[in-house]
């Protein structure tokens, strides 16, 4: 997806976006009353300790952090299903700073050897930040920033920052206490509140999300909630914490489905493969069916693209349930680097463009599949990838466009950073111009020279869209503030104007970058959605589309 978020959520897009997850959930701090502070403060924790955080919502477990304490360092490793598997490690201060941070971060799936896709380290002075990241085998990249004293890192769902918080309240007898956070996700500071709500429970307030959480007399996180996303926060400890293990995802047919979901290899001419799912309908021997090729948007994506917000969004395991469902085989695959692929992720999307003709050759290959009634479906980055490979390959006989770019990249991300900026609460509207400014220097100095983002900053879609000859359909959320409206319009508007009678344009109200529900569509709420289905009239028009245009009964 093409995210400035949180998560919607490019590749490489943000400085420290791999370990970001799409749930907005935050480092809870608790804290004690001045005098239960001063008291518990005395107390010395166990020279070691491990634990484990669940965030939990119903019986689905979102993500997981495993904790290893000690007196002068932290380690945490955050993962979920289908997430980065990320591991941080922090160096504590006596005056509860953390003046040094490193980090590791492995794609989702990867083997425990695995070589990690980032490396870096974030440093702390009384008045300044230095981040360092690497990104695969790429050189290390520095940003600098001036920050409040007594700043502490900020990463999404890793509540040590928030244990040590809770700390400083205490040592310093506050009831209420403003902690300065330096986000890793995009290099800013921002500012948290922590509330003392007794000895052993506090609230939390960053960017508008309340936590309150339960801590022991350590400072530990014991438990909590998210109420405004019904999020529990559970904490296990000893044999209980070890055993949590999400494993590899689950791609099979739903029970009772009239269709198989077999595991296949795509080899490419670039010498990797990828891994992938191909969900097949139940046919006659020898019978030939359709089938489509799904296209990820933007950032490391599995094969469902899936973004755990709202308990898991898995847009393209619903597009191929829907689609196998109506007799059309589909062919989904993990991103470069991602789970079982292979192959460089940091690559532009010319490259992924060839990974897709790759996967529709191998459909080619199989005796099931009909040659002449391959189609694709790309979705945000997807959806720009979708018509490159349309003009290479006349024998493809269509595309959908789910939320697909018109602009150049620039102009994308200009907006997209104008967008997150004025309408964050959190950032004053006086100081919103300079924020931008520093925003941008930090983005043109680093990520605008990465291979992916170079390309995406250049590539303007609209000449290769006039070339498309094949049918085409377009769906565009009417509140997507990632990828507007007007450019779904200005894709049909040129692909009409070149002579091409097959367009079709579907519009939906409330439907945001992601297709689901959502009037407002401001990646800022994408936390507090509570919907993870994208629903029936958005995968009926593009079933009906695809069963019509393809020849499904």
């Amino acid at each position: 997806m093409l995210i400035m978020r949180h998560h919607p959520r490019g590749r490489g897009f943000r400085l420290f976006a791999i370990i970001i997850a799409a749930i907005f959930v935050l480092g809870l701090l608790l804290v004690l009353t001045p005098r239960a502070a001063a008291s518990q403060q005395m107390q010395a924790e166990p020279a070691t300790r491990s634990s484990a955080l669940l965030l939990l919502r119903g019986a689905d477990t979102l993500v997981v952090e495993r904790i290893q304490r000690s007196a002068t360092t932290v380690t945490a490793i955050l993962g979920g299903a289908g997430m980065p598997r990320v591991t941080m490690t922090y160096t504590l201060s006596p005056d509860h700073l953390m003046p040094l941070m490193t980090f590791t971060a492995h794609a989702p799936g990867a083997a425990p050897d695995a070589a990690p896709i980032q490396t870096g380290s974030l440093a702390l002075s009384a008045d300044s930040a230095r981040l360092s990241l690497t990104i695969g085998s790429a050189p290390p990249r520095a940003l600098y920033a001036a920050v409040p004293a007594g700043t502490l890192p900020w990463v999404n769902n890793d509540f040590v920052t928030a244990e040590q918080a809770v700390r400083r309240a205490r040592a310093q007898g506050v009831t209420q206490l403003t902690v300065p956070l330096f986000a890793l996700s995009n290099g800013q500071v921002v500012n948290s509140t922590v509330e003392l709500m007794g000895a052993d429970s506090a609230r939390f307030t960053i960017m508008g999300m309340v936590i309150t959480l339960a801590v022991d007399a350590f400072g530990n996180v014991t438990g909590g909630e998210i109420a405004q996303q019904g999020i529990r926060i559970v904490a296990l400890e000893g044999p209980a914490a070890a055993a949590i293990s999400f494993g590899r995802p689950n791609y099979s047919a739903p029970a009772g489905a009239p269709y198989r979901a077999e595991e296949v290899t795509v080899r490419t001419p670039a010498g990797h493969s990828l891994a992938g799912t191909l969900t097949l309908p139940s046919a006659p021997a020898g019978a030939r069916m359709p089938a489509v090729v799904t296209i990820t948007g933007s950032g490391a994506q599995d094969r469902d693209e899936f973004i755990p917000l709202a308990g898991g969004v898995r847009i393209f395991r619903q597009v191929a349930d829907t689609l196998s469902r109506r007799g059309i085989a589909v062919l989904r695959l993990d991103d470069r680097g991602v789970g079982a692929s292979g192959g460089d992720p940091n690559a532009t999307s010319a490259d992924f463009a060839d990974d897709i003709r790759a996967a529709v050759a191998y459909l080619r290959t199989r005796p099931e599949i009909d040659p002449a009634r391959i189609a694709l479906v790309g979705h945000s980055e997807g959806g720009m990838i979708a018509p490159m490979v349309a003009v290479s390959d006349p024998q493809l006989a269509a595309i959908a466009l789910m939320a697909g770019t018109a602009y150049t990249g620039r102009r994308i991300i200009d907006y997209q950073y104008e967008n997150l900026v004025r309408g964050n609460p959190a950032v004053a509207a006086a100081s919103a111009d300079s924020v931008l400014k520093a925003m941008r220097a930090s983005f043109d100095s680093t990520e605008a020279k990465k291979p992916w983002m170079k390309y995406f900053l250049e590539y303007d879609p609209l000449p290769t869209a006039r070339r498309v000859k094949q049918p085409v359909l377009i769906l565009q959320g009417e509140t997507d503030q990632q990828v507007r409206v007007e450019e779904a319009r200005a894709l049909d508007r040129v692909m009409r104007a070149s002579g091409n009678r097959r367009v079709t344009m579907k519009l939906f109200p409330d439907r945001n970058h992601l297709f689901l529900m959502d009037p407002s569509g401001h990646p800022s709420g994408y936390a507090r959605l509570t919907n993870n289905t994208v629903d029936a009239d958005v995968l009926g028009t593009l079933a009906d589309w695809l069963a019509t245009t393809l020849g499904t009964k």
